[in-house]
């Protein structure tokens, strides 16, 4: 028996609805990370991650002195490579606690202090690092990229029919309402085609709700909570469109976890997720009613129903 669409949108919209409840995953963005500041801080020589306070006082170097990459390392560390640290840059500061070893194992470590562990004597070594913002002479290796025939035909040109502008080449995916345009990062910069489906329909759950579309207010009835529920009713769109278009017949765990980030907030209305399924229904037959023959029919699922 074919499922009908509304029954696709309750079925997708339910499974949504456990998935969080269950904690489904954790969310990860589904392009590359570009290596900015949020990244954890990785060490240019051992390709490690630093852990610990390390983590926070590089996060705050980064944040507080504009730098755009995660990778860090000593002078000596970036000489290795063959960079150069640029005359006057100020370092920052890292530490590591391990036993003493006599001198200084690098020309940028310091002694910070002194602890006793069982007999033993731990130092915490201070180390003065750089940031690849501050050296010259380093190039990056370039991430994988998804190829161009990867794209999804019908899915394509489903967003084309929308008439909604977007524009690529963004370091993220937004709706800016101002421009009346979507914002997107390369389609290469993504790790799966659905990925970026899913991110390029979410955005434009929101395009919808602007009010020359469907002028969709969600203030009055969420005061305070009205982004989150905004957030809710696009990622249940993109879910639906995708469905509709066989990407995605039954959510993702990124999907129900990148909800789970707002659903603490919707959790004192008991109603809220119906209203959100109920508007993000609505964005989803406004995009059908714009398709050829005015979206009377979908792309069946591409992947099996069972009992």
């Amino acid at each position: 028996m074919t499922e009908s669409r509304s029954g696709i949108y309750t079925r997708i919209t339910n499974e949504i609805i456990a998935a969080i409840e269950a904690g489904a995953g954790g969310w990860k963005m589904p392009w590359h990370h570009d290596g900015s500041s949020i990244a954890r801080p990785m060490n240019i020589a051992s390709a490690r991650s630093y852990r610990g306070i390390n983590i926070l006082a590089l996060w705050i170097a980064a944040h507080a002195r504009g730098y755009g990459s995660g990778i860090w390392g000593t002078y000596r560390q970036w000489g290795a490579r063959g960079c150069q640290v640029r005359k006057g840059e100020k370092a920052a500061s890292v530490a590591f606690w391990k036993q003493i070893h006599g001198k200084a194992d690098d020309p940028g470590e310091t002694i910070a202090g002194m602890e006793e562990d069982g007999g033993s004597r731990f130092i915490a070594r201070g180390y003065s690092v750089f940031n690849r913002a501050q050296v010259d002479g380093f190039e990056e290796p370039e991430a994988p990229r998804l190829p161009e025939t990867e794209r999804i035909g019908h899915a394509e040109r489903f967003f084309a029919a929308l008439g909604i502008p977007v524009t690529y080449g963004a370091d993220a995916a937004f709706y800016r309402i101002s421009e009346d345009r979507i914002h997107m990062p390369d389609f290469g910069r993504f790790t799966d085609a659905v990925g970026a489906y899913g991110t390029l329909y979410h955005e434009a759950g929101h395009a919808v709700g602007a009010a020359h579309r469907l002028n969709r207010d969600l203030s009055k009835r969420f005061n305070n909570q009205t982004i989150a529920a905004e957030e809710l009713v696009a990622e249940l769109t993109a879910a639906m469109i995708l469905a509709d278009l066989g990407l995605a017949a039954r959510p993702r765990p990124d999907h129900a976890a990148y909800i789970a980030s707002w659903l603490e907030v919707l959790k004192n209305d008991t109603h809220a997720i119906f209203t959100a399924a109920s508007k993000a229904q609505a964005a989803a037959d406004w995009m059908h009613a714009r398709q050829p023959g005015g979206g009377a029919s979908f792309p069946a699922t591409q992947e099996k129903e069972t009992a």
